[in-house]
């Protein structure tokens, strides 16, 4: 489990798609020492798990069911990524409860200045719009962020300066697709509901 805050930005420095799966080694300022063969990362808010370390960069291996249904199988060597280290119990919930199981692709429609920020249009495939609701959470690319208005399958999200800076959201042009998880409990509701 994850919070949806990113906490390093990481770099994709080698792909190997020499077998079935792809292993991507990606390069990161987390004390490796410190992170265990087996544990997860959120990599742009798909939960995927060490398989290697080298000196400043860890690996994974990515299954062509995950390229399928997230925007690794997009990924070239220099991607920025989001990071973010699994939950301890007792750590702080700063964002909203992350599984980083992705739930499909949503796509950046607009990007507006808005003061300091940046207000960001997302469009989001019909089955999964019914998710989505003002106030409610979403992870972008393993980002939590609040949901600011709806409006059929497009929402709109505002994005402070620090998460600009921090994240690679910034890096992102109209028309470039990210990986969106809905909130869990939004799922469950729906699932009550028969929906």
């Amino acid at each position: 489990m994850f919070t949806g805050i990113t906490t390093d930005l990481g770099e994709v420095v080698r792909i190997e798609k020499e077998k079935g799966d792809w292993r991507l080694s990606q390069r990161c300022r987390y004390d490796l020492d410190k992170v265990k063969i087996g544990a997860s990362i959120s990599c742009d808010g798909c939960c995927l798990t060490v398989v290697d370390k080298e000196l400043g960069a860890f690996a994974v291996d990515v299954s062509h069911e995950t390229r399928s249904k997230t925007t690794i199988g997009q990924w070239e060597e220099g991607r920025r990524v989001n990071l973010e280290l699994s939950m301890k119990v007792g750590d702080e919930l700063g964002g909203h409860i992350v599984s980083g199981h992705i739930d499909g692709l949503a796509t950046l429609e607009d990007v507006a200045r808005d003061g300091d920020s940046h207000r960001l249009t997302i469009s989001v495939p019909d089955s999964l719009a019914q998710y989505i609701a003002p106030k409610g959470s979403v992870a972008l690319n393993g980002v939590s962020l609040t949901v600011n208005e709806v409006e059929g399958n497009r929402f709109g999200v505002n994005i402070i300066p620090h998460t600009w800076a921090v994240t690679n959201l910034g890096y992102l042009q109209p028309g470039d697709a990210l990986n969106l998880e809905v909130d869990m409990l939004a799922r469950y509701v729906a699932r009550i509901l028969g929906k």
